[in-house]
């Protein structure tokens, strides 16, 4: 059975040097596009946060207090490679039984609230440190550089992966999911959903992990921008909010 770290291990053997996740926020005009090398590197790096800085066990619940981002991406994949349960939730309320949340820069101050050991992002488009960092959370973009960019430890693809619209998922069901899809190989998609939703992890991330394909995450993305979008990144599947 397939694991969605497997998904990322093929794309790495086959053409690492391929662009994997392109990020937009036209609300500030970043633009910033990873490959799969690199993306690998950031799930390792985060990964090895998770075990060697954070001291996460096994099956550890991990809250996502982020939108929809190329380094939410990340640390679902982080998550997974680790055998952690992420919880993404976005604007959502922040489970009282995680073990570890990684917040946005609003969403800190809930996080620390919930006793859990507190990650926080800048979600800076290339990664820059908080621009204020508050007693007791750890900042992203500061720790995970010092850590290895290798995580090769066996996933388990029955193992709780994800807890997504009050379901848990195992990765082998996500990868399942994401196939039954049928999407074509090679698929890009553009989304601009939460992967705090079924249809934005399914949809706007597995499913073309799982043909080999890639994803253009956008935020604050109009719908005078989109056909232009569309083409500039030829883009052959979309995921979108009902607003777009």
């Amino acid at each position: 059975m397939s694991h969605p770290v497997d998904l990322l291990r093929g794309a790495l053997a086959a053409e690492p040097s391929r662009p994997l996740v392109t990020f937009y926020d036209d609300a500030t005009g970043e633009r910033v596009e990873l490959s799969v090398k690199t993306f690998d590197n950031w799930v390792a790096k985060t990964a090895n946060l998770l075990i060697d800085g954070l001291a996460a066990d096994p099956g550890s619940r991990v809250a996502l207090a982020l939108p929809v981002h190329w380094q939410t991406a990340v640390w679902l994949f982080a998550c997974w490679s680790a055998g952690l349960t992420a919880v993404p939730v976005d604007e959502g309320e922040i489970p009282a039984d995680a073990d570890i949340v990684a917040a946005a820069p609003g969403r800190l101050e809930a996080a620390l609230a919930t006793g859990a050991e507190v990650v926080g992002l800048s979600l800076h488009a290339l990664g820059a440190p908080l621009e204020e960092c508050p007693p007791g959370v750890t900042d992203y973009a500061v720790e995970v550089r010092s850590y290895g960019d290798r995580f090769t430890a066996p996933a388990d693809a029955d193992a709780p992966a994800v807890k997504v619209g009050g379901e848990v998922m195992s990765g082998a069901r996500l990868v399942a999911a994401g196939e039954a899809l049928g999407l074509p190989p090679g698929t890009r998609t553009l989304t601009t959903v939460s992967y705090a939703t079924t249809e934005g992890l399914i949809s706007g991330l597995i499913g073309p992990f799982a043909t080999q394909g890639s994803v253009i995450i956008c935020q604050n993305l109009e719908q005078t921008g989109l056909d232009r979008r569309i083409s500039l990144e030829r883009a052959t599947a979309l995921v979108t909010s009902p607003s777009l």
